[in-house]
């Protein structure tokens, strides 16, 4: 595969070179089964292995305790800014506490405002969403009373990460967007009462969105709500109360068995992550200010490393040139400009390396 270019994109984002081969070899038939994944039901044998396994191991990978369902929901986290709305009630007497890091916080909140009452208890927009909060700045910020807290623990536009879960929210349910940063590091599931997350940063093609949701959580859902916007409706029919995105599954299915099997779990894919992500900051931080980081230091993103250039000519220089050696999807997010490198878990050391070895050779020659 040779042709392959190191792909930076946001999302739909790079797959494991493996699973990709998997993939192919058996796209036309399954072994054994005498069909691709394309065509398969999802009411058979094979899928019923397929989604068993996917959960056991995400189980496994993030030492998911039994309180806490695994749902393969749909919709991307957009739905689940709804559904977590919905699901947990929130009014003028309990309302939700949003902490507001970038632009994807923003989104949730305005989609939780639309279902009751909220709160901004923290916001990073005055600065331009720099930094995350310190835990100093929730104990002072979060309402005891609260109906839930919700944070996004990765902002892929700003390129800013909690590195840590928080600290406790006491007895509110805790509830987090880790769409960009899911699976790449452990995280205390227990602390959590939701966690969701799109596939297509870390687990794999877009369609399917994994909710992990806590039994107290799902023991509040008030009636009434739309079917397929009830967690309770994932809970009690196996994820599978509509056709579910069978092939979404299977290739997240051969994502989550990589990290367990080839990569060793995500203590050392979170290695990994840190030094693909310090090969980028060390050439954007022994660049004399030639690249200039968006991120605060003790908020820098392990998923996406967000710089801006002198000016808007030499960034377009830099896309073009980057692209040329092969190093695709480099572009900032239009709403900020500049360039952004995600380096999701598929994206192997060796690429973060030719990066920087071209951030350098850039530098030196138009700095």
């Amino acid at each position: 595969m040779s042709d392959r270019v190191i792909n930076f994109a946001a999302g739909p984002a790079t797959l494991p070179q493996p699973v990709l081969e998997e993939v192919r070899q058996d796209l036309l038939s399954l072994p054994g089964v005498g069909a691709s994944a394309l065509e398969v039901s999802h009411r058979g044998p094979w899928f019923e292995g397929v989604i068993a396994e996917a959960e056991a191991n995400l189980r496994a990978l993030l030492a998911i305790p039994a309180s806490h369902h695994v749902l393969f929901c749909q919709g991307g986290a957009t739905q689940q800014f709804s559904m977590v709305a919905l699901n947990l009630p929130h009014g003028e007497e309990r309302a939700a506490d949003l902490v507001i890091t970038g632009a994807w916080g923003m989104k949730a909140a305005k989609e939780a405002a639309m279902a009751g009452a909220i709160r901004i208890a923290w916001t990073g927009e005055a600065d331009g969403f720099r930094r995350v909060p310190t835990d100093a700045d929730l104990a002072d910020a979060l309402a005891t009373g609260a109906a839930y807290t919700h944070i996004t623990t990765n902002e892929t536009i700003q390129g800013v990460e909690f590195a840590a879960d928080p600290a406790s929210v006491g007895d509110v349910p805790l509830v987090a967007d880790m769409s960009s940063d899911f699976l790449a590091r452990p995280v205390d599931v227990a602390r959590y009462g939701v966690i969701y997350a799109g596939a297509q940063k870390n687990l794999g093609p877009a369609g399917v969105t994994i909710a992990i949701v806590r039994d107290d959580v799902l023991a509040q859902v008030p009636d009434g709500l739309p079917t397929m916007l009830d967690y309770r409706t994932f809970a009690q029919h196996g994820s599978m109360y509509n056709t579910p995105p069978v092939f979404s599954i299977y290739v997240s299915m051969l994502v989550t068995r990589w990290l367990l099997q080839d990569v060793g779990g995500l203590e050392a894919q979170h290695a990994r992550n840190r030094e693909k992500a310090g090969l980028l900051y060390t050439a954007i931080d022994d660049s004399e200010g030639f690249y200039r980081g968006h991120a605060d230091l003790g908020s820098r993103s392990l998923m996406n490393v967000t710089w801006r250039l002198p000016n808007e000519e030499l960034e377009k220089e830099f896309i073009a040139q980057a692209a040329d050696a092969g190093l695709a999807e480099l572009k900032g997010h239009r709403s900020v400009g500049g360039i952004r490198a995600s380096i999701y878990n598929a994206m192997p050391v060796e690429g973060a390396r030719a990066l920087a070895g071209f951030m350098r050779g850039f530098a030196a020659e138009r700095g």
